[in-house]
């Protein structure tokens, strides 16, 4: 049990941190169990509540692919995915909007605000926020590929005060469309970089990225990531994710991580302790970087 002095010296040891990140926007991807465990969703509610105190601006971008699963099954809609992403269907899409914009994006809005946050929800279809046209020329149905994210709307809801949590449902240029479901690795780094996120952080079931021998590599830049993809060490629904992260720090973000989102507080353990957790994605050439570089070589 930690004594007074040892509690306060961990708030001493986080206020360079508080600093560093007083008033910068931080991109969150709430996914995985953190999403579905009553007591992870709780703590996930208070590290937000937390970081919006400490003036720090949150905003969350969900998933939510187990619960359309869920439902897909139940109505014996058939669903696939290819390399991580969904092929939607016409029919398939009104459970994904159904499922991400009415049901689970309310729920996250709800849990914030009883927890004291003043959160609002919205999807990509809001004010035209998220864009998109077919993924590959229409391969993967009504998945989209975004072309454009109004950066602008969701920075004017942060400087009202709200904590925008965004459902990955984008709209189309053609009337009477039903959308496109979007990937929401893709889309929270999509938004990290159009409102100039400081970090983008992904709360996932795995502690990061892993090599074929199962240890965690805590520091990728462009280079590696392609390397590991070629020999199957990053396959499967890690690809958007890894893509994504290296996607924002070419398009503005300083950093993106891959954090375990099944360990409590993992917000905080990444942004407020000088090991953090998970993998770290980063440019060599960014001055920003505050990492040993001869250590990303040897990782």
């Amino acid at each position: 049990m930690q004594t007074k002095h040892q509690k306060v010296q961990t708030l001493l040891d986080a206020i360079p941190y508080i600093k560093k990140f007083f008033g910068k926007i931080i991109v969150i991807k709430y996914g995985g169990s953190a999403q579905t465990s009553p007591d992870l969703k709780e703590k996930f509610a208070q590290d937000i509540v937390f970081l919006s105190l400490l003036g720090i601006k949150p905003v969350i971008v969900h998933g939510g692919g187990s619960r359309i699963t869920e439902l897909l099954n139940k109505l014996e809609i058939p669903s696939s995915f290819v390399d991580g992403h969904r092929v939607t269907c016409e029919e398939s899409m009104r459970v994904v909007e159904m499922v991400l914009s009415g049901e689970i994006n309310k729920n996250i809005t709800s849990l914030l605000n009883h927890h004291g946050a003043k959160a609002i929800g919205i999807s990509g279809k809001d004010s035209a926020i998220i864009n998109a046209i077919p993924k590959d020329g229409g391969r993967f149905g009504y998945t989209g590929e975004i072309t454009k994210v109004n950066g602008t709307m969701i920075t004017n809801l942060i400087k009202e005060g709200f904590i925008p949590v965004i459902a990955p449902i984008a709209d189309s240029a053609e009337p009477n469309h039903p959308g496109f479901n979007i990937n929401a690795d893709v889309a929270a780094c999509e938004i990290a970089a159009a409102v100039g996120a400081q970090k983008v952080l992904f709360l996932t079931d795995t502690i990061g990225v892993l090599d074929k021998k199962g240890n965690l590599i805590t520091s990728l830049d462009k280079e590696s990531v392609e390397a590991y993809k070629l020999d199957g060490t990053i396959a499967g629904g890690m690809i958007p994710k890894v893509d994504s992260c290296i996607d924002a720090i070419y398009n503005g973000v300083n950093k993106a991580h891959i954090i375990d989102g099944r360990v409590e507080h993992s917000i905080l353990l990444e942004l407020f302790t000088s090991d953090g957790i998970g993998t770290q994605f980063v440019r060599r050439d960014n001055p920003n970087n505050d990492i040993n570089l001869d250590k990303l070589l040897n990782d």
